[in-house]
């Protein structure tokens, strides 16, 4: 859990994503909220429920990233969900309870990786004995293994081929679920997890450069080192205090359109969501989960409904409102430029893998803002996912011609772009196809 500020983890967020300072502030106090909690006394910890929030905004200003990157900076189980791919309990379809599910996998992997970290250097050791033993085999004199050592951490071994056993993590039958019970997941796999580590495991042979093996031979250690009971119980805990799950779409499951047919199916859903979102305990196969301290977005356009369409319940369960601003031609401007990974910086490392330089000149960027603009308010608002088509359609020539052009500086500007998206753009049935 991390221990920022709010406005710590706001100024993170702007690295990444340009504007929705409400937004920002309202994830940024829900997380520190969480660090909060911690400091409290075990009885009054338990009664904190966190503040769920809802997003309301058109597609492509920044929902999904904010949570996404908020999940990344407090090193929390993340799992995004459409709301729309889940059915009432009864009907063919997913149940809800899916999600905290799937969410407990993710917490595993992010657990296992952390664990993973922790025993590198022993890992990368006994890799190193293992890779030892196949270039010259285990009877080896101390000497001979000493000198082929010097060898292999100068790199003068890495392109010998060997053959190495390692663990057969792809073998087995998955899990399957028992009719009724959900959470009852039984299967080959979880005989494998029994008798695994205690009879050797299964494992397969494979012919590899040293330096490819490496990899292999130190997860196949790590994983040796682990107790797979400490790694669940760490990641039950992890995703029952720290979890997020970002609902998209809900304003599809809201009855807004009047027709009854798909209203029903829709509130169904909605009153399923009910006790997940207030706090449940859903039964996994690794345990049960409680889902009282689990951090819920929620998001949606409602260009149809509203958010008072909701379940009168489901919204006093998402009491935090923020509303995200349609994006202005100086927000995609910035996207450009500004953001970490722009896709101007993108686009140029791409091309200089090419031994290609590009330089875009500040009238280019305006006449790239100009028509993501023009195209939003003319076809369809996808937000900030236009300028990747706009992007592709610029480039789309140098992208082709790049390994005949090596060694060569290219300037992008406002003519070019103009010439390449211009009379597209204007040509309002050619760009519904086209961009």
């Amino acid at each position: 859990m991390t221990n920022f500020s709010p406005r710590e983890i706001v100024s993170e967020l702007d690295r990444h994503i340009i504007g929705q300072h409400d937004a920002k502030r309202a994830v940024a106090i829900a997380l520190r909220n969480r660090w909060r909690r911690q400091q409290l006394p075990d009885d009054l910890r338990d009664e904190v429920m966190p503040k769920n929030i809802l997003m309301i905004g058109p597609t492509g200003v920044g929902k999904t990233e904010i949570s996404r990157r908020l999940a990344k900076l407090a090193g929390a189980p993340f799992i995004k969900v459409e709301a729309t791919k889940f059915t009432e309990v009864g009907y063919v379809g997913r149940d809800v309870e899916q999600i905290i599910r799937d969410l407990v996998e993710i917490g595993l992997v992010l657990v296992r990786e952390k664990k993973r970290q922790e025993v590198q250097a022993k890992a990368h050791a006994n890799a190193e004995e293992r890779v030892l033993d196949a270039l010259v085999g285990k009877t080896a004199s101390p000497a001979t293994r000493d000198s082929f050592r010097k060898k292999l951490r100068n790199g003068e071994m890495d392109d010998k081929e060997i053959d190495i056993e390692i663990a057969d993590t792809g073998s087995g039958m998955g899990g399957f679920e028992i009719p009724g019970m959900p959470g009852a997941n039984i299967g080959v796999l979880n005989l494998s997890e029994m008798f695994g580590k205690g009879m050797g495991g299964k494992t397969k042979k494979v012919r590899t450069s040293v330096k490819a093996s490496y990899e292999d031979l130190i997860r196949d250690e790590s994983d040796k080192l682990l107790d797979d009971e400490v790694i669940q119980r760490e990641a039950l805990r992890l995703v029952q205090e720290d979890g997020i799950v970002f609902l998209d779409e809900i304003d599809k499951i809201a009855a807004g359109d009047g027709r009854m047919g798909a209203g029903v199916s829709r509130e169904g859903v909605q009153r399923d969501l009910l006790p997940l979102v207030e706090g449940t305990t859903v039964a996994t196969k690794y345990g049960p989960i409680k889902t009282d301290h689990i951090l819920f977005i929620a998001s949606g356009a409602f260009h149809v409904s509203k958010p008072s369409d909701l379940l009168p319940e489901l919204q006093g369960r998402l009491p935090i409102r923020v509303e995200l601003q349609a994006l202005t031609k100086e927000d995609f401007r910035r996207i450009l430029t500004e953001t970490e990974a722009s896709l101007i910086r993108q686009y140029r490392a791409l091309m200089e893998t090419e031994e290609l330089k590009l330089d875009f000149t500040e009238d280019a960027i305006d006449a790239l803002a100009d028509v993501a603009v023009h195209l939003n308010a003319t076809v369809e608002n996808i937000g900030a996912r236009r300028l990747q088509t706009v992007m592709e359609r610029v480039l789309d020539e140098i992208s082709f011609t790049a390994p005949d052009q090596s060694g060569q500086e290219i300037m992008i500007d406002s003519d070019y772009v103009r010439e390449h998206v211009g009379d597209l753009a204007n040509d309002t049935d050619l760009s519904r196809y086209i961009l």
